[in-house]
């Protein structure tokens, strides 16, 4: 099936009612729709489902969705349910299901009406199942989580091995797309091989998740631990939040502490029954639940977009772990924060878990465990510590302060000779050596594996023991980081030079690095860095009403409350007022089926909303203006809620600076609340904030032009006067 760019937007928007593709979605789906085996990469948030769900309804027969848990599975044919008045148009088939419902299941797809089907792998390898596909027009066949074909991925199931030889069985010409969050070079290889993909269309996207803000903090006695996790969570209450801990007995223990402290919370794991871990899971999707303390076994299981916060009491096994879990929140875009607390004694603990081990697996084990210690003690932008570790690069500068390190920064020192030392100990050594031992080397330590390999009797033997061991792992992290090294993942993590790290050898310049956190000391002297976390609503008072409603709607709709309309659609009925269905539908998100399925109620009570308060709707308000200022306005309120510089909030939308500081005045003029202290405190002296606003205080008027005219002989400019307007207006007028 082919359809041109316009077409495919038509249909974007009779499906879903969005206006737009994310990044490389129309590429994915349009690989899909002619037929081609495609593989896609994209992280959590991004829209994946998105790129096998579109062509899914468009393509005659039935697309096979194999997706590896139930709870998963459910999930996401509510949400597909969600935007057809048919809830028809998408199954599920598993252990689940009584005969019955299989029948029904069975029979909707041969009708025509199914156009998705979710299936575990362990489903489709049934012979009745097998034999009722070959009989079906089978669309084609996406495979979910795809990284659980790899072991070298950190989610390894055997069973998805088999996926290629049961889509052969029933016809090997259906085409087969794969898609992952998490997946290295190594684990790309791997599923393309497995799935033996043909003329593969490869689509992997940025993994940078920009709404989320990360950060790492030591761990401190188990009291003073849970009472940060509890200032946390109450800094921003009644946000949906994950906590996840190692053991099954710790997530019982800050459950209590969380419930004893007002906050709704329950534990999870896979210790208790399968009734009780429904309800905790349906609680939390449904929101009578704020916190789950949950460890891994909450899984790929849980799909709702607007999780805010994500804690790792204990540090994760993998980066991937790590990546996989923090992905969890901010789905919906907006600003979310990821927090862990390390300390090495939970390291040691899983050192131990890997001794029973066999070999292959336990130093493949080893070496995903010194990646996040790697990644938990680096002083580096943590955004391009992850990044690189996928094989994507990054310029520490565009983190945008959304990591603990670069929000304070620790001092850069100069080491052109140090990294001398370090490369010139790798070719010493001939390649032959990962980190640990590297540094042994550096050191001079005398250790059985130093005796091993005869290091003392080798050139350049503790060149570096006047330096501390967490300077010298700081090197080596930082030569990987700037590409003079590369870890070889076949070989268990030996560190080799890249031809820039030769060419250093030949040519050393100036280097200048962060050393790392050395956690063991901060715990000991209880200091750490807090992020400091904001944000402002639309209308927050219609917000949380809206929300209210979704729940109730939800309630009677038996789905979980995301599945009605998500956070971002909320704020912008908080923008727009919609006060009929034919203007829902102008929401983005939401398509004239969701309007019609479950908008009565909240454009009744929008319209009566806008009568009690004599509100101006923004609709009304864009009939002025040119085109495009209504999604302007969203547009320039949700990147000042991620803290985006104004600058670049100025660039994305095409206009001037001068422009920007016009519209964020009139949008102040309008009722909404609007926090720049994250751009004031870097960009306006803080008396001159003082003086400005102590003017607006005692002034007249709110005019621009009169503060200027008042204040320039102060040196304050007439930007500085705009935007303190903006913050004087928030602050009280609004």
């Amino acid at each position: 099936m082919e359809v041109d760019s316009k077409q495919l937007h038509e249909y974007l928007y009779h499906y879903f009612g969005f206006d737009t593709f994310k990044e490389k979605q129309e590429e994915i789906i349009q690989s899909i729709l002619i037929g081609q085996d495609t593989f896609v990469i994209m992280p959590t948030g991004g829209g994946k489902s998105l790129c096998y769900q579109l062509p899914a309804l468009m393509l005659e027969g039935t697309a096979i969705i194999i997706s590896p848990l139930i709870a998963l599975m459910k999930n996401q044919v509510d949400s597909i349910r969600g935007y057809s008045q048919q809830d028809n148009i998408a199954h599920f088939l598993n252990s689940s299901l009584n005969r019955t419902e299989m029948r029904k299941v069975k029979e909707d797809i041969v009708s025509g009406e199914t156009k998705l089907l979710f299936i575990a792998p362990e489903t489709l390898t049934k012979d009745e199942n097998i034999d009722f596909f070959k009989k079906v027009n089978v669309s084609f066949v996406a495979v979910d989580e795809a990284h659980c074909i790899s072991e070298w991925g950190h989610d390894f199931r055997p069973e998805y091995r088999r996926i290629k030889t049961m889509i052969d069985t029933i016809k090997a010409t259906i085409p087969v797309i794969a898609l992952t969050a998490t997946a290295t070079p190594k684990v790309r290889v791997d599923i393309i091989k497995n799935l033996h993909l043909k003329n593969v269309a490869e689509f992997i996207t940025s993994f940078n998740r920009t709404n989320l803000f990360y950060e790492v903090r030591p761990k401190l006695k188990k009291d003073q631990t849970f009472k940060q996790i509890v200032q946390i969570i109450k800094k921003d209450p009644g946000q949906s939040g994950i906590i996840y801990v190692q053991a099954r007995k710790t997530t019982e223990e800050i459950a209590k502490v969380l419930q004893v402290n007002g906050i709704r919370a329950a534990a999870y794991h896979a210790g208790l029954d399968a009734k009780t871990r429904a309800k905790v899971q349906d609680g939390f999707l449904m929101e009578d639940i704020d916190v789950i303390c949950a460890t891994i076994a909450f899984g790929m299981g849980i799909d709702k977009p607007d999780v805010r916060f994500v804690i790792h009491y204990d540090i994760p096994k993998s980066i991937e772990n790590y990546y996989q879990e923090t992905g969890r929140a901010g789905r919906d875009g907006i600003l979310s924060s990821c927090f862990s607390f390390y300390s090495y004694k939970d390291v040691l603990r899983l050192e131990k878990f890997l001794r029973d081990k066999p070999i292959s697996e336990r130093l493949l084990g080893a070496q995903l465990l010194e990646e996040i210690i790697a990644y938990a003690e680096t002083s580096a932008c943590r955004r391009q510590f992850l990044l690189h570790y996928f094989g994507e690069e990054y310029k520490e500068s565009k983190c945008g302060n959304l990591c603990d390190n670069c929000r304070t920064p620790k001092e850069k020192i100069e080491v052109k000779d140090e990294m001398l030392i370090a490369l010139q100990v790798i070719e010493t050594l001939h390649e032959k050596h990962g980190i640990k031992l590297l540094v042994d080397f550096v050191l001079g330590r005398s250790t059985q594996e130093s005796s091993d390999f005869q290091f003392g009797k080798k050139k350049n033997f503790g060149i570096g023991k006047e330096k501390e061991e967490v300077f010298w792992h700081s090197i080596y992290r930082q030569a990987l980081l700037k590409n003079l090294i590369y870890k070889d993942i076949e070989q268990y993590g030996l560190l080799k030079l890249t031809p820039e790290g030769r060419e250093f050898l030949i040519n050393p310049t100036e280097v200048s690095i962060t050393v790392n956190h050395n956690y063991d000391q901060l715990a000991s002297d209880d200091a750490f860095v807090t992020s400091q976390k904001g944000g402002s609503a639309l209308d927050t008072n219609l917000v949380k009403i809206l929300k209210e409603i979704r729940l109730s709607v939800a309630k009677q709709h038996k789905v979980k409350p995301w599945v009605v309309f998500f956070d971002p659609s909320l704020e912008e009925m908080a923008t727009y007022y919609p006060t009929s269905i034919d203007s829902l539908t102008k929401i983005s998100g939401v398509s004239r089926g969701k309007a019609q399925r479950y908008g009565e109620q909240f454009v009744e009570f929008i319209k009566e909303y806008v009568e009690e308060n004599d509100i101006i709707r923004a609709e009304d308000f864009v009939v002025k203006q040119v085109a495009n200022k209504s999604k302007m306005k969203v547009s320039i309120i949700q990147n000042i809620d991620k803290k985006i510089p104004l600058d670049d909030i100025a660039s994305i939308n095409k206009i001037s600076m001068e422009d920007l500081l016009d519209e964020l005045n009139i949008i102040v003029n309008s009722g909404t609340k609007i926090d720049l202290d994250y751009y004031l405190e870097e960009n306006v002296d803080e008396y001159v904030q003082e003086d400005i606003y102590e003017y607006f205080m005692e002034a007249e008027s709110d005019s621009i032009e009169d503060a200027y005219r008042e204040l320039k002989d102060d040196d304050i400019t007439r930007e500085e006067v705009q935007l303190m307007r903006v913050k004087f207006l928030s602050n009280i007028a609004n």
